[in-house]
């Protein structure tokens, strides 16, 4: 039986049906290196590479760059695109063809190589939703010597953390807690007097908070004038 099965199939490692038909099956077949241009791609990769003449060599290699960048029409047509292309025509051919590229070959002892690992930041934030260059601003603010600069600064950076916080917690905050978070990043307490000026002159209500108590004010005015000409009827 195994006699008969040998002449059937004369190669071994091919997996045959009833009538000696053999079957290729991927997991029998060469390793892919490049799996995103699929098996026929590295095919004619293997072929142009085996031609004997240069010339004819690189007239094929340049119609297979070209075959592989329309397998992959998201590639945008840049010279970093043509570069990756013979790049990877380089490695499906194990960095054995020779012809006149515009590119150099690439570095194989580069190919495999791990990234270098990045540093996580260690900084720690004391209010998340802010970010660390809100906590720059701070400090950069207060670095300000002039009063005045350093109250515009302020206010500046006040308005940004409002808005930051809105975003974050879909509420809004009052002008006395975010003072204090800018108290609390910086380490230290704002000058009394910037502090009240701030608070007093409502320099951190946004044009939008403003019309709002514009409006309201209105409506209350207009309440008391009603109130009165009642009580003179």
């Amino acid at each position: 039986m195994n006699e008969e099965n040998q002449e059937l199939n004369p190669n071994p490692g091919e997996s045959t049906d009833t009538k000696g038909r053999g079957f290729n099956y991927n997991t029998q077949r060469p390793k892919l290196t490049m799996k995103e241009y699929g098996r026929n791609i590295q095919k004619i990769a293997d072929y142009i590479a085996g031609l004997e003449d240069r010339e004819k060599r690189t007239k094929y290699a340049y119609t297979l760059v070209e075959l592989m960048r329309q397998i992959n029409p998201n590639m945008r047509d840049s010279q970093d695109t043509q570069n990756k292309l013979w790049d990877d025509l380089y490695i499906m051919s194990g960095f054995e063809i020779d012809v006149e590229s515009p590119f150099p070959m690439p570095a194989k002892d580069k190919l495999g190589k791990r990234p270098k690992m990045l540093g996580y930041n260690t900084h720690r934030l004391h209010f998340k939703h802010y970010g660390r260059n809100i906590e720059l601003l701070v400090e950069k603010a207060l670095e300000e010597e002039a009063i005045e600069d350093q109250l515009g600064a302020v206010v500046y950076v006040a308005k940004l953390m409002k808005g930051f916080y809105a975003s974050w917690n879909k509420d809004n905050i009052d002008d006395e807690t975010v003072l204090g978070h800018i108290e609390k990043i910086a380490g230290k307490p704002l000058k009394p007097d910037l502090r009240e000026r701030i608070v007093q002159d409502k320099l951190l209500d946004t044009q939008k908070e403003r019309g709002k108590n514009h409006h309201n004010n209105n409506r209350n005015k207009g309440g008391r004038k009603n109130d009165n000409r009642k009580r003179r009827n």
